[in-house]
């Protein structure tokens, strides 16, 4: 096995770094109004200039992570300081509150009505911060996660469109994220703070969202945690369960849970086995729990991050458990994800493929699909499949 982990640890390598992130240093810099561009087409053409915030956060994220993790390459550092300085020029309103959408030059376009433009935020100027000792970096990440976590139980607050009294839920995309953002600003946080912060996560996450009757992660609950008859309260997102499972794995393997990694490790392959598509390969986009219509139109694509995201969660969870089944699993995934993703004629990788596994849309880049998921994804599985490698010398 130590052959087949270093060769998955060379591929991993080899396409993010000289694949992916030459093609976002060649395509996405916008050197006349700051920040990227993140609307690229099948070859890094620009075909839309509006600048999402959530996307320049991720970007600035992801070379500063590298930099940080990985090798103190300045042109990493200065990629990350380009979106940095857009963000902090234009990316909040007076409130401190995250812009969804600017305009190229940084007009707000959009109001801050998704707190995952603040999450990102924080995650980047954390980063930044960490890689620059730049103070005030490091302060808007802190107050930027404060205001998190004074928005949490109502994120949207005004610009949410939903009667607040008829049919109230929880949603699970907001613990779900704060457990891996915790993780991300331990660095900047007191210990015992975090640590709170993070035992609501997993509680939510693993007791609440997860039903282990089922074998399922819901995306929304009744407040008691009961399920509820609609389409909101039946909506199961697989890679988004799957996801927050290597955040669990990730959390339980620095405390030293082997409880918790097995725990989570269990979720992740019965929301697995419920999300593949046995007859055209791949994981489906939505799901019913019950097998009614989706309410989602496109819930029967194969997007880019969902199999990004599951190939972390089973490396993961076969690196920290040796599960016969994590690994079965991973060699389905990732034969499925590699024969269909990677775009061998112009770079980085497809992001929307049919249900038969077809390109559906040729972008490269747009209002969801940015430097994030891939180069993530694939410095992840590097970095896990090396360890395994070495640890079997």
């Amino acid at each position: 096995m130590r052959d087949r982990y270093q060769d998955l640890a060379a591929q991993y390598r080899s396409a993010l770094f000289e694949d992916v992130l030459p093609f976002w240093d060649r395509h996405s810099l916008d050197i006349d109004e700051g920040g990227y561009f993140t609307c690229l087409d099948r070859k890094g053409e620009v075909f839309d200039t509006d600048k999402f915030v959530w996307l320049q956060a991720r970007q600035a994220w992801t070379f500063a992570m590298l930099y940080n993790r990985h090798e103190k390459n300045p042109r990493w550092l200065d990629i990350a300081a380009h979106g940095v300085r857009f963000l902090r020029a234009h990316g909040r309103d007076q409130d401190g509150n995250w812009y969804f959408a600017l305009t190229r030059s940084g007009d707000p376009l959009m109001q801050p009505f998704s707190i995952f433009s603040d999450c990102f935020a924080a995650m980047a100027f954390s980063q930044y911060a960490l890689a620059t000792a730049d103070d005030e970096a490091r302060s808007i990440a802190l107050q930027t996660y404060r205001n998190i976590l004074r928005r949490q139980t109502s994120p949207k607050g005004s610009y949410s469109k939903a009667v607040p009294w008829t049919r109230p839920t929880r949603s699970f995309a907001l613990p779900m994220i704060l457990s891996n953002l915790g993780l991300e600003m331990e660095w900047l946080l007191d210990p015992q703070d975090l640590d709170r912060t993070i035992d609501s996560c997993i509680h939510d996450v693993m007791e609440v969202f997860f039903d282990r009757s089922r074998g399922l992660m819901y995306e929304h609950v009744a407040p008691d945690g009961s399920h509820v008859d609609s389409f909101d309260g039946r909506l199961i997102n697989p890679g988004h369960g799957i996801e927050a499972t290597w955040f669990i794995m990730d959390i339980a393997r620095r405390r030293r849970d082997s409880t918790r990694i097995q725990q989570a490790t269990d979720a992740l392959c019965s929301i697995l086995e419920f999300g593949w598509d046995k007859k055209h390969g791949g994981i489906f986009y939505f799901l019913d729990a019950e097998g009614r219509p989706p309410q989602q139109l496109e819930w029967d694509q194969k997007l880019w991050w969902v199999h990004l995201e599951t190939l972390v969660a089973l490396s993961m969870g076969f690196a920290l458990t040796g599960r016969t089944e994590c690994w079965q699993w991973y060699e389905r995934v990732h034969e499925y994800t590699w024969t269909h993703f990677p775009d061998p004629e112009y770079g980085e990788w497809f992001g929307y493929l049919n249900r038969r596994g077809e390109v559906l849309l040729p972008l490269k880049g747009g209002k969801w699909k940015g430097c994030f998921h891939v180069p993530r994804g694939l410095y992840m599985c590097h970095t896990i499949f090396k360890e395994l490698a070495e640890r079997n010398d």
